[in-house]
This record gives structure tokens, sequence and C-alpha cells, in this order.
């Protein structure tokens, strides 16, 4: 089981952090390009406990993958959990929490995931793992685009 943590500050309200990221449709703007990431059904209405979101993504050198994700607890304006019900992993549960701090939002994300094909998946995996970073990195970046800090 691998663990991954990520923390990103945004000078946005609780309010709004929360209206973007309970939109799955926002996935698709903070996904890195590569992935060719598309959104099959099931992120036409905000988050909700039980909702299934299903994805064609090319994760790994360009192959063709269906994901599917199943949002399952939500805590309005707190935090949400998805949870990949089939797809790449062998394990996906992907905590992203969410509170005000110093004028904004601290946004939290904890990500426990697993290869498939055990101990070998483990060890020709790090270009998975390093693919995984990377997706939290692009993401941070293209927030900071979306929602800039103010110059004094």
């Amino acid at each position: 089981m691998h663990r991954l943590e990520s923390e990103q500050w945004l000078p946005i309200s609780l309010e709004e952090a929360w209206d973007f990221f309970s939109q799955p449709e926002n996935l698709d703007r903070i996904t890195p390009q590569d992935m060719s990431f598309e959104i099959r059904s099931g992120a036409n209405e905000s988050m909700f406990s039980g909702q299934i979101i299903t994805y064609k993504i090319r994760p790994f050198l360009g192959i063709a993958m269906n994901w599917v994700t199943e949002i399952t607890q939500v805590e309005q304006g707190s935090y949400f959990i998805d949870e990949q019900r089939f797809g790449p992993y062998r394990f996906w549960h992907h905590l992203h929490r969410f509170r005000e701090s110093n004028g904004g939002v601290l946004m939290e994300d904890v990500l426990h995931y697993s290869l498939p094909g055990g101990a070998i998946g483990d060890v020709i995996g790090f270009p998975i793992h390093r693919k995984v970073k990377g997706i939290f990195s692009y993401r941070e970046k293209v927030l900071n685009e979306i929602f800039p800090v103010a110059k004094k």
C-alpha cells in the first residue's frame, strides 16, 4: 500500500472551493492532458454519496482504460472520498479535505493506493508512482493559475 499526502492553500473562500471541487466535471481541468481524461457518465450533478462516475483515461503508455469511481462519503464543505471500483489500480482511496486557513482554504489530500501484480507490480511500478505524484504536481500548478494569489 502506498500513501501520498498533499496540501495546497488557495486564496478563495471555503464555499468557492467546495463549489469548484464538488463538480466532477472540473476534474478534467486539473488533470494532465497526456492522460486523455474523458468523463463518460455520472458527472452531471454535484457530488453526493453513492455517486458513480465513469472515465476513459490513458494513464500509462497511452493505453486506454476505463476507470469507475464511487464517491463513498461527502460532508458538505468539509471533505469527500472517492474510491476506485474498477480501473488501473488494485486499490484506490482518496480523501479530499477542505478547511479555512489564513483567509483562504487549505486543501488536503490523502491518497492510499496499491498497484496490480503484488510484489512484482511494486518492483516495476516506479514509473506509475512518479505519474501519480506528477498528477498532484500538475493539479497544484493549474489550481494556482485558476485561483491566483492577488498581488498587493
